[in-house]
């Protein structure tokens, strides 16, 4: 019984994580399109994150999306 619960948890942290991705790309996507202020350098390290973000979501490393998301929303301060 241990071992069929640990299983269907895993199951379903891995489909959680994977939802998460596409709801942190439009929480950035909603942002960017406000024109925050912000430098040069900041925009494009901000758009090069998201991109990452999505690459990684499609390639199925919703750990490592996940973490480019959150650093993109840092920088934007969200």
């Amino acid at each position: 019984m241990k071992k069929w619960l640990l299983s269907c948890a895993l199951v379903f942290s891995g489909a959680a994580m994977a939802h998460g991705c596409p709801g942190e790309m439009k929480a950035i996507d909603a942002k960017l399109l406000t024109k925050p202020a912000l430098a040069a350098a900041d925009q494009e390290k901000v758009t090069a994150l998201r991109s990452d973000g999505e690459r990684l979501h499609k390639a199925g490393d919703h750990t490592g999306s996940m973490k480019a998301l959150a650093d993109a929303k840092k920088i934007l301060g969200l």
